[in-house]
């Protein structure tokens, strides 16, 4: 599968991306240079060549690739001289939290007219190790109020599948070892985030579900705040987390030649440099890094945008095979 980026202005030939194996790579200019453009450039070849084989992800911060949906008229003419067709593409938007909440009901409205299927994003608290959610609350491991959540966490885990925040929460209250004060500040941390809505209180959604190859399948954090441990870096980092292992699972089941596996995935992240910062740490950043260095197996790509490179960890560039 080859993905075509553009036109080597030189030669007069068209440039085109080998897209058959896991790729990382890195998106980088000043502002308004054409980064986001080329990002969406990159999805539309995949949803179109791809099909069923590729689950295209674009982790959107600014709330812009909606646009993806309608056909590019404006610039139909210079399309033309390429021999290309403004198109536009199915847009299935994906919104952590309630949609509701988050945006006025008349955009939601003026979205679904111009075709963007919008659905809530809910991500499963069982997918969150022990240690993320004690870090998602920066509770010490060493402490008290940390190794009470770390316990109540590990415990749910060794005994169900899927568990919900209210599971946390009796798992709290019922620890002997607790002491009062610790197991009220904790029961604060977790009703508080029951309150953004993130988490899924039903039946687990597994990523089949929750991504569909075919389609630009966009993570809309442009309402979440940003921040080591914001919302934003909390729901990529159990996305990445999922995806990572419902991939590794998927290759086992392609080499044995059984159906039912995941596709091939590719993650495309705007503004990387909030999830993978060369200084500092985030929610994301471990599983962005695992991606980078060991996703090529599984069949995970990663693309990351940014203004600043040197903003990025060096362990995430190290890794991009290309540099555009």
């Amino acid at each position: 599968m080859e993905l075509m980026l553009g036109r080597d202005l030189s030669s007069q030939k068209n440039v085109y991306l080998q897209a058959l194996s896991s790729r990382a790579i890195l998106v980088c200019g000043k502002r308004g240079s054409g980064k986001s453009y080329t990002l969406g450039v990159l999805i539309e070849e995949l949803v179109a060549l791809g099909g069923s084989q590729v689950i295209p992800i674009m982790v959107d911060p600014m709330g812009i690739y909606h646009t993806m949906v309608r056909p590019n008229e404006r610039e139909s003419s210079q399309l033309f001289h390429w021999g290309l067709t403004a198109m536009g593409f199915e847009v299935r938007l994906l919104i952590p939290g309630v949609p509701e909440e988050l945006y006025d009901q008349d955009i939601l409205d003026a979205l679904q007219s111009r075709g963007v299927r919008y659905a809530p994003l809910r991500l499963n608290p069982s997918d969150l190790s022990p240690d993320g959610w004690c870090e998602l609350f920066n509770a010490n491991i060493n402490q008290p109020p940390g190794i009470a959540l770390f316990r109540a966490v590990q415990n749910l885990g060794e005994a169900q599948d899927f568990f919900t925040v209210q599971d946390i929460m009796r798992s709290v209250e019922r620890d002997i070892r607790a002491q009062d004060v610790t197991k009220e500040a904790l029961l604060n941390r977790l009703d508080a985030a029951r309150a953004w809505h993130l988490f899924s209180e039903e039946a687990y959604q597994s990523m089949d579900v929750i991504f569909q190859p075919g389609v630009v399948n966009i993570v809309d954090l442009s309402r979440l705040e940003s921040g080591a441990r914001g919302r934003r870096s909390l729901v990529l980092s159990v996305i990445g987390r999922n995806l990572f292992r419902a991939r590794s699972d998927a290759r086992l089941r392609e080499e044995f030649g059984l159906s039912g596996a995941l596709p091939r995935v590719w993650l495309t992240i705007d503004e990387a440099h909030q999830f993978v910062p060369s200084s500092g740490t985030s929610l994301a950043k471990d599983q962005l890094i695992r991606w980078a260095k060991e996703g090529r197996q599984p069949g995970l790509s990663l693309v990351v945008a940014t203004q600043q490179p040197s903003a990025i960890d060096r362990e995430i560039l190290s890794q991009c095979d290309i540099i555009l």
